[in-house]
């Protein structure tokens, strides 16, 4: 199995913003080979040349480290909103244009697939069993027009996220199975997930959908890429692969690996995704980044 290890951007949002600096602590300080751009670092409405110019910025600095830019991703900005889900119409509307953007700047990175997270019911939609269906049907359709220009672009793929609340479809892993085959049905291009390690703390979740390693050994075909963290099974954490974090995490890689290996996929890429508080210090950032990477690769 080919399994490339590399980082989301996330890191680097505030603190390293300029394309030469975060480059160069994935190349040069941590090593890595694969980035997934964070679009918190650029978000997609940025008029033009601005957006070009910034583009340009980070293509130069990928290549001068050595860095791939894999895929583009959603960050915490567009995690605070609704998007394709949003009660709204208009806001849904504006939603997809967002998208829209993103996958420009997607092509413009030389990436293969952008995506994230992508919606959200409201409270009292998801109440509504009509309402959560018919905007379940428009969030597809929604998805079915991006994947026209995803394939336009000659980009692979659409990656779609699941999340740890039922508001944020799929969170279990039937849920997953349900809609993986209902939306790629007439689909332009695949739409995939990327799994993410800590998201299986579902409140109403129980049995294998709170369970890492279940969603590996039984999604993994459907998720080329993934973020990767390690957590405690009870929340989101988002915490770095520190001795620290390691002895009370519930992530081992090498069970995590022979999971996916069980799976039958052939490769997969691994996305760090670790979130320090904004008040975290620099330093320590950059050595719990550095004591990750250099813990996982032991196990590649």
């Amino acid at each position: 199995m080919d399994v490339k290890l590399g980082i989301n951007a996330c890191f680097a949002v505030k603190r390293w913003p300029e394309p030469e600096a975060w480059l160069k602590i994935v190349g040069e300080d941590l090593g890595l080979k694969e980035a997934q751009f964070s679009l918190d670092l650029l978000d997609p409405r940025v008029s033009e040349p601005t957006r070009s110019k910034m583009c340009e910025k980070i293509n130069q600095a990928a290549t001068r480290y050595g860095v791939h830019i894999q895929t583009t991703f959603t960050g915490l900005a567009a995690y605070c909103f609704n998007l394709l889900l949003h009660p709204d119409i208009g806001m849904r509307m504006d939603a997809v244009h967002w998208f829209e953007e993103a996958i420009e700047v997607t092509s413009m990175l030389g990436a293969e697939g952008t995506g994230g997270h992508i919606a959200s019911l409201s409270m009292w939609d998801f109440q509504d069993d009509l309402r959560r269906e018919c905007l379940t049907e428009a969030l597809i359709e929604s998805l079915h027009h991006l994947a026209e220009l995803v394939k336009i672009e000659g980009q692979r793929y659409f990656l779609w996220e699941p999340m740890p609340v039922p508001r944020e479809r799929p969170c279990t892993i039937d849920d997953a199975k349900r809609l993986y085959e209902k939306v790629n049905d007439g689909a332009a291009v695949p739409i995939v997930y990327c799994i993410d390690w800590g998201h299986q703390c579902t409140y109403s979740a129980t049995g294998k959908d709170r369970d890492t390693y279940a969603w590996l050994e039984e999604l993994s075909p459907m998720s080329p890429v993934m973020h990767v963290q390690q957590t405690d099974g009870k929340a989101d954490c988002h915490w770095p692969f520190t001795k620290e974090f390691n002895n009370k995490g519930i992530i081992e890689p090498g069970r995590a690996l022979d999971a996916i290996a069980r799976s039958g996929v052939k490769e997969v890429v691994l996305m760090l995704e670790i979130i320090h508080p904004f008040e975290a210090e620099e330093s320590k950032v950059l050595d719990d980044l550095k004591e990750s990477v250099e813990y996982w690769k032991k196990y590649l």
